[in-house]
């Protein structure tokens, strides 16, 4: 399925307002784009969608902190496929709303035949804090790690190759206004900070494929008949968004002890570019990338509440700016076949 010769990685960092990526699976058809020229390792904010899942067989799947330690030579990613997965849940989802997730997991076991190992709920709350920091970005915390890691260790004892987990999350209207209005297609995810918070703990701690879907109280179970815009419409159509993760870790690749290795293995020696909003350019995949010499595509369209410009890293003379993703998949498709840029 996966060729060695040319592997992309698309990141579209979460809780940062991407314009594209920021909501609920809208850089799936652009991630998409980008699989049909060559397999992309992406992380699962770009493709989650609730119910629905933007992934397909040429997407690795890769939380990430894994994402960050693949650019750090520290591990490297083993294409899976049929993975066995172990669901947390948080202690604090009241009983009906967890019988909701139950529901959902027995329905995706008997429609699609994934092998879900088994569940598990936390000995306490995980105790899930968050906000919108005054630098405009999601963040947050939890306050009790050690039940949280307790839990996964316990599933991984048991044979889970992957974890998928559920946080309780409180209402949160007070974080909603003009200027940050997700459901109608603005602003920044509020809980997207913390969710990468959670996943990034186990992924660390667990070196497993790890993704987070969030659980709201009973009265948001309740579907609202509401317009919403395009971009957040996959959450207001459904009570819960565990699916898509479940068939995202299904066949997340593994993360491998960098010197524990075969030939299979993918490394990035055979990482050949990587793609990455305009405004958010700091983070270890793309400062990494120049170090090593790998092409960097960044997307102007897709902007963040960030302003970390390759012109304000001094970086604007390595890197290629395109002005959206169909730009950047032609990038890639010259790179791949050798046409000199």
């Amino acid at each position: 399925m996966y060729k060695k010769d040319f592997f992309s990685l698309c990141v579209i960092p979460t809780g940062i307002g991407a314009s594209i990526g920021g909501f609920a699976g809208d850089a799936a058809p652009a991630v998409n784009l980008l699989s049909k020229v060559s397999p992309v390792i992406t992380n699962p904010n770009a493709v989650n969608g609730a119910y629905f899942s933007g992934i397909n067989s040429n997407i690795l799947y890769t939380e990430g902190y894994a994402i960050d330690q693949f650019m750090q030579e520290k591990i490297a990613l083993r294409p899976s496929n049929y993975n066995k997965i172990g669901v947390i849940f948080d202690k604090e989802i009241p009983k009906n709303v967890l019988n909701v997730h139950l529901n959902i997991l027995n329905a995706i076991k008997s429609v699609y035949g994934i092998q879900i190992l088994d569940y598990t709920i936390t000995e306490q709350e995980m105790g899930v804090d968050f906000e919108i920091s005054s630098t405009g970005i999601s963040t947050g915390c939890i306050k009790h790690v050690q039940t949280l890691l307790q839990a996964g260790q316990n599933l991984i004892n048991k044979g889970a190759e992957a974890l998928a987990v559920v946080g309780f999350f409180p209402d949160m209207p007070e974080l909603e206004n003009e200027q940050n209005n997700y459901s109608d297609g603005q602003g920044v995810d509020p809980i997207g900070g913390v969710e990468a918070v959670i996943s990034h703990i186990l992924t660390k701690e667990l070196n497993v494929p790890v993704a987070h879907a969030p659980a709201f109280s009973e009265q948001e179970l309740n579907i609202q008949p509401q317009i919403v815009a395009p971009r957040a419409a996959a959450e207001s159509t459904v009570p819960a968004y565990l699916p898509c993760i479940i068939l995202g870790l299904y066949n997340a690749p593994k993360l491998i002890d960098i010197n524990k290795i075969n030939y299979n293995d993918i490394t990035i020696e055979d990482l050949k570019a990587v793609v990455y909003p305009y405004n958010c350019c700091g983070g270890i995949p793309v400062l990494t990338a120049k170090e090593k010499n790998i092409p960097v595509i960044l997307v102007k369209e897709n902007k963040t509440v960030l302003n970390v410009t390759p012109e304000a890293l001094g970086i604007e003379d390595y890197v290629m700016e395109v002005s959206n993703y169909y730009e950047a998949a032609g990038y890639l498709l010259a790179l791949k076949n050798g046409i000199s840029l």
